[in-house]
């Protein structure tokens, strides 16, 4: 009894699983989906001045036969902003994913951004990565020494 009990628990995952899957694999085989092809997937800022212009725009045009559908931009953390071309793309249009990164932050960094989309491929990790330099050192200002001046004579 156990053994029939566990035979059909088992059956039943084995299926819930097939079921799940189903709709992944239906958009893996719609030959006219959109497919998403980016300028670049690594962008990299080399060394820049603190407080500098910490933004960038990741270029990308729609290569399949259907409307390409950007649902979600995530980034990997709040020192990053991020927008998108947020209309439908045809078939060769081209859409942007911008980002922005906080240059007061000093030091190394490297920040994924995550595009969600219907694509054949419907996750793609953006790169950005970079040093930002310390802030310039503010010159001391210094006050001359008081001076004494001697009593006048009458």
């Amino acid at each position: 009894m156990k053994k029939i009990i566990l035979f059909l628990g088992l059956g039943l995952f084995s299926a819930a699983n097939i079921v799940a899957q189903e709709p992944a694999v239906k958009a893996a085989e719609n030959k006219n989906a959109p497919i998403i092809v980016f300028d670049k997937i690594v962008y990299d800022f080399g060394t820049i001045a603190y407080d500098s212009n910490g933004a960038f725009e990741f270029g990308f045009k729609n290569e399949g036969n259907e409307p390409l559908i950007v649902s979600n931009v995530q980034k990997s953390c709040g020192c990053t902003s991020v927008d998108w071309t947020k209309e439908p793309i045809k078939k060769g249009g081209k859409g942007v994913i911008k980002v922005s990164y906080d240059t007061k932050r000093v030091g190394a960094f490297t920040k994924n951004v995550t595009v969600n989309s219907n694509a054949k491929m419907p996750s793609v990790v953006l790169t950005f990565k970079g040093t930002v330099l310390a802030a310039p050192v503010a010159p001391e200002l210094t006050m001359p020494a008081p001076t004494t001046a001697a009593p006048v004579a009458k």
